[in-house]
């Protein structure tokens, strides 16, 4: 807490996945990236990482033997992280062309806010979200 914060910022999202091959497929796919870390290798993978966006945060896949209690079963449930998208139509459109089912449709939350979220062929909810607030800070941090 050398901030006094708690909470200090997202550092990692995980997801769960049967298929882990099918998954690093699918992601690598849609992300238009290869993950940057594979354990315990590439042919045999038990967690596949990438690193995404404007300040690198990782999001992480793991088989799904590995889940505790019931996480990673198929049936969408927990939190949503939703990731900030410039175009949340185009993103929408893509992530359904790429096999992802609708879970929360496009709605507009307010001015300069709107979201989104499908389910993953592997069970979990991706969310995405149009934020001008993440542009402004995005912005600030430039200055």
């Amino acid at each position: 807490m050398a901030n006094g914060q708690t909470l200090r910022g997202m550092a990692t999202v995980n997801f769960w996945a049967a298929d882990m091959k099918a998954a690093r497929a699918w992601y690598s796919e849609l992300f238009g990236i290869d993950p940057y870390f594979q354990r315990p290798d590439a042919d045999n993978p038990a967690y596949i990482e990438f690193r995404l966006g404007d300040y690198q945060h990782e999001f992480g896949i793991i088989d799904s033997k590995w889940a505790p209690n019931g996480a990673g079963s198929g049936a969408p449930g927990g939190a949503i992280i939703h990731w900030h998208v410039d175009d949340i139509n185009a993103a929408w459109e893509k992530l359904l062309a790429a096999g992802a089912t609708p879970y929360d449709p496009i709605t507009v939350r307010g001015p300069g806010f709107t979201t989104a979220s499908v389910v993953d062929p592997f069970g979990n909810v991706l969310g995405i979200v149009y934020n001008q607030h993440y542009l402004d800070i995005l912005e600030g941090r430039k200055a």
